[in-house]
């Protein structure tokens, strides 16, 4: 049973006919793939890209800490809850493995002053240092399954693949929030799986009108996504350490990973328009007993107002598209 914020709850499952109905919580907000297609040029802001990966990186580091292996990562799979905050969904195409949860102790920042350190310092060093690590890089298996744009050069290969394939599948994601399209697309998708499979590197086209602030968030999402497509799986950014070691590039500079939940989603069009709160004896609501703990305003970098909330109304039905039909989502794979 899955147990986090950014993946469906079930509350329940109702067999009618020949089809199974799960009850999951009910996403006002549609996915990310037709959030993405209301934007100019089909790109968000660098801000707003590291927002959601951030959420998703939080829910792939939960799944392969329990061994699964997601494979299917897609701005389609991606749903958006009414309080802006992501989940993650579609899990047909998950397969389990064994994984060794470890606590890995790392080295201490140099003292550049020379001077030595007291025994205190130390001490707190050692206790900073410490970090959870629980990545399946066991997993094996020789299925070619997934969407061909995000598929990983040896998922094509079918030779086997792993836990890289998620990592893989992560930097494609990032990279089309950014710009667009995927990185490898061809004109057909034989072209696709071909300039996959290829030795080609991935390019990056001109994007326009980016502030100051987005140009230095673009420097480094580059980078990111540079690590996280490598052709070889055993390079491959996460491959051995997972999460862990993705959450430390710069990219993520400023994420404060405990209060994720906390920070207020970023404000862009054809998002979900969050009502304000009101004043009402004296007091804004949702600040005293029995109200709603305030959120943090995501700003990319810091957290203005801390706190942390969660809510949700269920729903019937499997999210494929982009239509609603009989209280769930329908239509078609892209």
């Amino acid at each position: 049973m899955l147990d986090h914020p950014f993946l469906p709850t079930l509350y329940a499952h109702v067999e009618v006919s020949h089809y199974t109905c799960l009850l999951i919580d009910y996403c006002s907000g549609g996915d990310l793939h037709s959030l993405l297609r209301k934007q100019p040029s089909y790109r968000l802001p660098a801000s707003a890209v590291k927002f959601y990966a951030a959420e998703v990186l939080v829910a792939l580091e939960y799944l392969h800490s329990l061994g699964i292996v997601y494979r299917d990562l897609k701005p389609e799979n991606i749903l958006i809850k009414e309080d802006g905050h992501i989940m993650l969904s579609d899990f047909d195409l998950c397969f389990k493995s064994d994984v060794t949860a470890k606590i890995e102790k790392l080295e201490g920042q140099v003292n550049r002053t020379g001077r030595i350190k007291s025994r205190r310092s130390r001490r707190i060093d050692r206790t900073m240092g410490d970090e959870f690590v629980a990545e399946p890089t066991g997993a094996f298996s020789k299925s070619c399954v997934g969407t061909h744009e995000y598929l990983a050069p040896e998922l094509v290969s079918g030779k086997g693949h792993g836990n890289g394939v998620d990592w893989w599948g992560f930097g494609v994601l990032i990279y089309e929030l950014l710009y667009g399209t995927t990185p490898f697309k061809g004109v057909n998708k034989e072209a696709t799986l071909r300039n996959i499979a290829s030795s080609r590197d991935v390019r990056f086209g001109y994007v326009e009108e980016r502030d100051i602030e987005d140009d230095k968030d673009m420097a480094a999402a580059k980078d990111l996504i540079e690590k996280l497509l490598v052709k070889d799986p055993s390079l491959r950014m996460g491959a051995t350490r997972g999460a862990a070691e993705i959450k430390k590039h710069p990219f993520f500079n400023g994420v404060k990973w405990a209060l994720i939940r906390s920070y207020r989603p970023p404000e862009v069009r054809g998002g979900l328009v969050r009502k304000k709160k009101g004043i009402e004896g004296g007091a804004r609501k949702g600040s005293g007993r029995g109200g709603g703990a305030k959120k943090g305003v995501w700003k990319g970098r810091r957290v203005l107002e801390r706190g942390s909330g969660r809510g949700g109304v269920p729903k019937i039905g499997k999210r494929v598209g982009e239509k609603m039909v009989s209280g769930g989502w329908s239509g078609g794979c892209r």
